[in-house]
């Protein structure tokens, strides 16, 4: 976050010039501190174009690279680029626990909705804002240089002028700002490249219950299409790049170029995002990914790729989607869950913390700022949404995210 750049001194208590003529790589050394606390910051990643290492306990690093900053980002916290220098003085990064809500593609690019937004920010404890790159659509809302995306015709509308001008009004604002990028549901890339989507047992395109076709998760040109806009994403200053639909559709229908196993389905979503994660070192860029509710409590990868395990080792952050109305065979002792959304987010977030041994830092649930859909019909208004928030809050996790796809907001949050 720009604003948060002030808290940086950066400690080169090392400098071994590698190359004298160029100066291109050298080794740093240095320690990271919290900027509250002043305790040493255990973990923190520390970049250098494409080398990563990881602090000590005591917060200490000692890196080897070439590039012309140093990228440090830590849980829980803001993250920071520095020039590099001689100033021995410690880095410190400030604590920072994003509370969002989100802003549809369309929703970003209209004014009314986006000025609503900001308002609900200005009056309320909302300091982050999720916002739409590549849509549920497969639009991609910002002009991007990527020939793929104009071939296939997902710029035919574009709702972001210009997105690196947004991010940096949105930073001035003192806002984390997260860029979602929908992966695997992709109707104009299935619909261009018919080789590249999923197909029925007869042959033919196969089409999902809202008539939308999707291109093979074991595609790697499907993966690099959709890890080229995170890196324009993250080379635009977002603080955290986030895949939804990062997933294989919940379906026993499709055929795809693999064998529909559980070993390949996980091999597919893990592989694509540890590519991601390797593509997007060099940004110092935090790296999420929306998740079943129900991956919490399965063992298996749920039929569609997503197993916790296996989605730890590779993420920053675990965003389960934790709306009641999602849970419509209920959780143990709760078989009505629109009933019980504390309950629902709270217990969700124990199990997968229970069965993954990550800190609470890791997570940062969705919950639901909108009308039931499974059950009774009921609105989530101040009470519900509420519960959700505090549950989340008692947990421990990473914030939490609101979703209303009206983009509409202020129910259950509290003033500033």
């Amino acid at each position: 976050m720009k604003n948060i750049k002030s808290l940086v001194s950066l400690p080169i208590l090392l400098w071994v010039v590698l190359n004298p003529v160029s100066a291109i790589a050298a080794v740093y050394a240095g320690t990271v501190l919290d900027a509250k606390t002043r305790k040493p910051l255990e973990n923190a990643f520390v970049t250098l174009g494409t080398t990563v290492v990881r602090t000590d306990f005591k917060g200490k690093f000692i890196i080897n690279g070439s590039g012309d900053k140093l990228g440090i980002r830590a849980y829980g916290h803001a993250r920071v680029d520095a020039p590099l220098s001689h100033d021995s003085a410690p880095i410190t990064l400030a604590p920072f626990i994003p509370k969002a809500i989100y802003l549809s593609f369309y929703g970003i690019g209209d004014k009314s909705l986006r000025h609503a937004a900001l308002d609900v920010i200005q009056r309320t404890e909302v300091n982050a804002l999720v916002i739409d790159l590549k849509g549920d659509r497969g639009g991609v809302s910002f002009k991007s240089s990527i020939p793929l995306a104009t071939q296939i015709g997902a710029q035919k509308i574009t709702t972001i002028k210009d997105v690196s001008g947004l991010v940096t009004e949105l930073h001035a604002k003192g806002l984390y700002v997260i860029g979602r990028i929908v992966v695997f549901k992709d109707n104009p890339l299935a619909s261009a490249h018919p080789e590249l989507a999923l197909k029925t047992k007869g042959g033919v395109t196969w089409k999902d219950r809202e008539g939308l076709s999707w291109p093979d998760p074991f595609s790697t040109t499907v993966w690099n299409y959709n890890i080229d806009l995170a890196v324009e994403a993250a080379r635009a200053g977002f603080d955290e790049i986030q895949f939804d639909y990062v997933r294989f559709p919940d379906s026993p229908e499709p055929v795809y170029s693999k064998p529909n196993t559980e070993e390949n389905r996980v091999g597919a979503i893990s592989g694509f995002l540890g590519e991601a994660r390797k593509r997007l070192i060099p940004y110092n860029v935090f790296l999420a990914a929306d998740i079943f509710g129900y991956v919490a409590w399965n063992t298996d990868d749920t039929h569609i790729g997503q197993k916790l395990q296996n989605l730890s080792e590779v993420l920053d952050y675990l965003c389960f989607m934790l709306y009641p109305s999602g849970f419509k065979f209920g959780i143990p002792g709760y078989l009505n869950p629109v009933q019980h959304p504390r309950e629902i987010v709270l217990l969700s977030l124990e199990k997968a913390q229970q069965r993954s041994s990550l800190p609470a830092i890791r997570f940062r649930p969705w919950l639901q700022a909108f009308r039931d859909y499974a059950f009774d019909r009921r609105w989530f208004k101040n009470d519900q949404i509420r519960a959700q928030i505090e549950a989340s809050d008692h947990f421990g996790s990473d914030g939490w995210m609101l979703w209303n796809p009206h983009n509409l907001y202020g129910d259950g949050l509290r003033s500033k």
